[in-house]
């Protein structure tokens, strides 16, 4: 069984550029373990948020670095994100849950130095109802 420490360290990973998941781990503890379902939506919120945070910040330093030949994202494939960004604004942030999409959102939302206080409440609304509707549908389905 994974540990709450754990949990947090699977929730900060998904949300950052690594590959991974949080989901299955959350849904497991919920069923199984003695912890309630408020300490485990707190522990796997808050690990999946402060990993989006991190995208943000490396998004704000990001720039510093894009005329570098290491830089890991073309030009175009940057100014696309930046394009997509502007045109739905910060509410683009509350996709940050979304799968493959939803971690470059918190990237590009630091890269365009969009305010961290507004980030981190779209972030964190996003991130929280996320791990919520998740335990809601399953409880809602195992009831039935």
């Amino acid at each position: 069984m994974v540990s709450l420490l754990g949990l947090f360290l699977l929730a900060f990973s998904a949300a950052t550029l690594l590959p991974g998941g949080s989901e299955v781990a959350f849904l497991a503890m919920a069923s199984q373990s003695g912890h309630t379902a408020l300490v485990l939506l707190i522990t796997v919120s808050l690990g999946n948020i402060l990993g989006s945070v991190l995208n943000y910040w490396l998004g704000r330093a990001a720039l510093h670095y894009q005329d570098r030949p290491w830089f890991p994202v073309s030009k175009p494939t940057l100014a696309n994100a930046q394009r997509w960004f502007k045109r739905w604004g910060p509410w683009s942030v509350l996709l940050a849950w979304v799968p493959v999409i939803g971690d470059p959102i918190t990237v590009v939302a630091g890269v365009l130095r969009l305010n961290f206080w507004v980030f981190l409440i779209l972030v964190s609304l996003s991130k929280t109802l996320r791990y919520m509707a998740l335990l809601g549908v399953v409880r809602f389905f195992a009831g039935l």
